[in-house]
């Protein structure tokens, strides 16, 4: 980052997948994003962002909510405002859930699945979960506060934990 560099300040983390074919149960992804402490960056949440919530402060929110991929165009949006966000948290770690009802579900059994995160009109990264066909859930990005800015880490992590055990644990390592 140069001196005139203003950071990342809001972005918008996108998703979209194919509802499931006639007759099946269908598929639910969630976005997530866990906010953590400059105190302990890599520790416990210090909050999670998920259906039906939002940050404390309405610096991270959900726009959208699909519970089966039907929706037009991207079925979940994710906004966070990184420049609003207090200065007591550190960093923000996002990830994409599949819930796992009736049973286990893994990437593979996602129909085209898509991310997108941008900055205004701006497309920071784009990923179809190829890399990670057998994970339950991935975080997809880590922004970092770097004194006043915040810093972009893209990158599509997955796990095979289900969706309690993966927002408590997501932000513990630190990404490649």
């Amino acid at each position: 980052m140069n001196g005139l560099s203003k950071g990342i300040r809001k972005v918008e983390v996108a998703l979209k997948w194919d509802p499931s074919p006639a007759g099946q149960p269908a598929t639910d992804l969630d976005v997530v994003a866990a906010t953590y402490l400059a105190s302990d960056p890599y520790g416990d949440p210090a909050y999670v962002v998920h259906f039906d919530s939002r940050s404390p402060d309405g610096t991270i929110y959900l726009n959208r909510d699909s519970k089966d991929g039907k929706g037009f165009g991207w079925d979940e949006v994710l906004t966070v405002e990184l420049e609003r966000l207090d200065p007591r948290y550190a960093r923000v770690v996002v990830g994409v859930v599949i819930q796992q009802r009736p049973g286990e579900r893994t990437f593979v059994s996602v129909g085209n699945p898509s991310l997108r995160i941008r900055e205004g009109y701006t497309d920071l990264a784009e990923d179809d979960f190829g890399g990670v066909l057998g994970a339950t859930a991935a975080t997809v990005a880590e922004f970092v506060r770097d004194g006043s800015t915040w810093d972009f880490h893209p990158g599509v992590q997955g796990f095979e934990d289900d969706p309690a055990t993966f927002t408590a644990t997501m932000g513990r390592t630190r990404r490649a």
